[in-house]
């Protein structure tokens, strides 16, 4: 199974769904650190602000900016309960805020066009010209600069620093062949699959690649400062936190 993150692995393993996958992961290097006996991480990437530069001159250099900024210069965000950027703004706000996220909620709701159930909703809104502003990832401007040759949309870096996205991938108690299911996740770290990731996936490889990284990802923002939650305290938070989140953003 791949497309869980990091932020879910302990949720995931109290399914008793996941087998230890055994394998060696060495290779892998993701900012933070992480390593676990039953998910292999195989790509990476910052949330972040995009912003779009022919309609935002001065995006926010901060989330407190973000924050506290222009009301109607409008963002697009995904909802925590169905998209897993979503729940990284949750918790990128938490690891900010702390115990004052629902008081930062409640100033930033009034910039949110709307929340989304997924990524590529609120990513098609953006790109339509409907705001400004999306909450996607660092790597996004490299899609379009490689895709579409153009700068036009742009991460803004924050000066807190940013929340991380670790996807990972587990074999299953019940895979009809488990050598070949740990085959795939040994190489899923190697240099071919890696090598697939940036220009597909859009995000960072945790591994070494075959061929150096397009030009545009030297161009992209690179945080100077990365949050990331333990999966078993997103696990014993996440209800709490998120019905905080729903109380913040229904209030008038």
């Amino acid at each position: 199974m791949l497309g869980l993150d990091t932020n879910l692995v302990s949720e995931a393993k109290a399914t008793g769904f996941f087998a230890p996958h055994g394998v060696d992961t060495s290779a892998v290097k993701v900012p933070g650190g992480f390593t676990d006996d039953t998910f292999v991480p195989y790509d990476y990437g910052h949330f972040a602000v995009i912003y779009d530069t022919q309609a935002m001159k001065e995006p926010p250099k901060s989330l407190k900016e973000l924050v506290e900024g222009d009301p109607n210069q409008k963002i697009v965000i995904e909802d925590p309960r169905t998209s897993t950027p979503g729940l990284g703004l949750l918790l990128w706000v938490k690891s900010v805020y702390g115990k004052d996220a629902p008081a930062a909620w409640a100033k930033l709701k009034d910039r949110v066009l709307t929340v989304t159930p997924g990524w590529s909703e609120a990513y098609g809104l953006f790109t339509k010209g409907e705001a400004p502003m999306v909450l996607s990832y660092t790597t996004s401007p490299a899609y379009h600069m490689v895709a579409e040759n153009t700068d036009r949309y742009q991460a803004a870096a924050f000066s807190e620093g940013h929340y991380i996205q670790i996807e990972v991938a587990g074999m299953t108690k019940a895979a009809k062949d488990p050598a070949l299911a740990k085959d795939f996740l040994s190489f899923e770290t190697g240099p071919e699959f890696q090598s697939i990731i940036p220009t597909t996936n859009w995000m960072m490889p945790v591994a070494a690649t075959k061929e150096p990284l397009p030009e545009a990802f030297s161009k992209l923002v690179t945080p100077e400062k990365t949050f990331l939650m333990s999966s078993d305290e997103v696990a014993a938070n996440r209800k709490a936190w998120i019905d905080e989140w729903l109380g913040a953003m229904s209030k008038n």
